[in-house]
């Protein structure tokens, strides 16, 4: 069960995902120090804060990818900083690039 703090980060995650999200934004949500805040959402997550955006914009992607968009301007939609870092998230995450991700749909 997660606490109501750590749902108002993912909340806030959720619906600002595509922008730089800092830990500091995060623990602000979640009216927490950023020290709390991350200890906490590790725990009742199970992953860390970053690695939760990172999944999150790896989701999105994945949507993006199936409507049609190319790589390169899916990988700024979803806030990566280019096709390369979605790459690499996208990779860690599903085990397959996005190119082989469409490909095997």
């Amino acid at each position: 069960m997660l606490t109501e703090p750590i749902q108002k980060a993912i909340a806030f995650i959720e619906t600002s995902f595509a922008q730089p999200v800092s830990l500091a934004m995060l623990a602000a949500a979640a009216e927490l120090s950023v020290s709390r805040f991350a200890a906490l959402f590790r725990a009742q997550v199970g992953i860390s804060p970053h690695r939760y955006v990172c999944l999150v914009r790896v989701r999105h992607a994945q949507r993006l990818l199936r409507g049609g968009l190319p790589p390169s301007v899916v990988a700024t939609e979803v806030g990566f900083f280019d096709q390369s870092h979605l790459g690499r998230h996208f990779k860690r995450a599903l085990g397959v690039t996005p190119s082989a991700y469409l490909a095997g749909r």
